[in-house]
């Protein structure tokens, strides 16, 4: 690495990290930061600390709330963090550790679990690649979006749980307030419109508008908790605006891989046989002035993942991996979206890595 690079933010895992929110909650007795009494946890998916701190005035309502910034799991991509959330668990030790990733000869798509050759939720079960009970085996109502039942990342990360869907944003703090009025304890919501304007629009005047209607949202959730009850609001990641800046490797680097994983801002590079090394040398010269190049032992060395990885999810790892810290993104041609990304994230920058934790509790 170069001396002037900036430092990659990592999770170590313990204290102030997304993955220790629902342990804490459902806890018999809670940390000092959340009071006791009936809890919703709501994911606003893509809400970044620096991007709201930047913009608190345009969510006021959230704004009020007492609480500090998080560090999400590495990468910092949904499926990822997601699974930590529900479960506890670092991404060494459940597994989901990318938005693309290595199982057997397929790079599947977790949010999809699909790959190239379509579904493959036969062929790579969810509860075999990621085989942990979600809430640490309680019986938990989930309030997510309609569309999403049924799906493998459902499956992966949030198997048994009860589920409310909801078709519009509006439905949501209606479904949470049925669910605390019918006695349930812990209530997990899911909220991902942040994030899809940001891809598809970047910060700007759309970006804008949706964190106004996220925070009427929240909003409404808090209006419709019973005295005691809290809310706690988290993110999964934030976000960095990288628009067009889409880099396609080089040939000298190109020329080395096999495959590739992860996505964009956390890039894994999977070495034809024999070449790791070069490809390491390769893709650090090349890349070095805008990416952190590391190689896979490094990051298990120094615990991105955890400070346990199993070997079978040690497999699913690249022998390079390339995690931007300048506003850029790294292709791959398999790689396919609906619309051109905007933002992006994955990476291991503050924009990227904190995310809040904010709490209010109904008088």
């Amino acid at each position: 690495m170069h001396a002037a690079e900036p430092r990659p933010l990592l999770a170590r895992y313990t204290g102030d990290c997304v993955r220790g929110l629902v342990p804490d909650l459902l806890a018999p007795h809670r940390p000092a930061w959340c009071p006791p009494g009936p809890v919703v946890l709501l994911v606003l998916d893509g809400l970044g600390w620096e991007q709201f701190d930047a913009r608190r005035r345009l969510m006021p309502t959230l704004a009020g709330f007492a609480g500090s910034p998080l560090v999400t799991v590495a990468p910092s991509t949904t499926a990822t963090a997601l699974t930590s959330i529900t479960t506890g668990l670092t991404p060494g030790e459940h597994g989901l550790v990318g938005y693309r990733v290595l199982l057997g000869g397929d790079v599947v798509n977790t949010l999809r679990w699909s790959s190239g050759r379509g579904d493959v939720r036969t062929l790579h079960p969810p509860a075999a690649v990621q085989p942990f009970d979600p809430f640490l085996g309680h019986d938990v109502v989930v309030v997510t979006r309609r569309g999403f039942e049924g799906s493998g990342f459902t499956e992966a990360h949030l198997r048994g749980a009860r589920a409310r869907l909801w078709s519009e944003p509006s439905n949501l703090a209606v479904h949470v307030a049925r669910a605390l009025a019918e006695g349930e304890g812990f209530v997990y919501a899911y909220y991902d419109g942040i994030d899809h304007v940001a891809h598809e629009y970047g910060f700007g005047e759309f970006y804008d508008a949706e964190l106004r209607s996220a925070d009427a949202v929240v909003g409404a959730v808090a209006e419709a908790l019973p005295t005691g009850c809290s809310l706690v609001v988290t993110a999964d990641h934030g976000q960095v605006e990288v628009g067009e800046r889409v880099l396609t490797l080089d040939r000298s680097v190109g020329g080395l891989v096999r495959t590739m994983s992860g996505e964009g801002r956390f890039r894994w590079l999977h070495a034809r046989p024999g070449a790791a090394a070069d490809l390491l040398a390769a893709a650090t010269h090349r890349y070095g002035d805008v990416a952190w190049v590391v190689s896979r032992e490094q990051v298990l060395a120094d615990g991105w993942f955890g400070p346990v990885v199993s070997p079978p999810v040690a497999a699913r790892l690249g022998d390079v991996a390339l995690v931007a810290h300048q506003p850029v993104s790294f292709e791959d041609p398999a790689e396919r979206t609906a619309v051109p990304l905007v933002c992006r994230h994955g990476s291991l920058t503050s924009a990227e890595m904190l995310v809040p934790r904010l709490v209010y509790t109904r008088p």
